[in-house]
């Protein structure tokens, strides 16, 4: 009784690393799975990518310098320039960006709004 989508995996895989951090917790938002820390959210998981909010200057620089980063468009909807999206093949591989899920995180329990 098998019914795992390759979305339903990816949020698995997404959920592993995430969910494991102090404080977080997942939802459903505006039909995404989001990820919050201290009531606000810092990423979710868009299409074959994960948007992640970061200080403008981070996001900016590593859409510049990592092929995989771009800007966030959730729906083909802009975003702020805060929010970037890391697009990953395998799910796992976010194994890789667990710094920028702790910049994240601190980014906005920090409370900047």
């Amino acid at each position: 009784m098998k019914s795992d989508t390759p979305e339903s995996s990816r949020k698995t895989q997404i959920d592993a690393l995430l969910l494991k951090l102090p404080g977080v917790t997942g939802k459903k938002l505006n039909h995404l799975d989001a990820y919050f820390v201290s009531d606000k959210m810092f990423a979710c998981i868009s299409g074959t990518g994960l948007g992640l909010r970061l200080p403008v200057a981070m996001a900016t620089d590593l859409q510049f310098s990592r092929a995989n980063v771009g800007p966030f468009s959730p729906g083909g909807s802009a975003s702020t320039r805060e929010w970037i999206q890391i697009n990953r093949d395998d799910a796992a591989d976010y194994e890789k960006d667990m710094e920028l899920f702790q910049a994240s995180i601190d980014f906005v329990k920090a409370g900047r709004r």
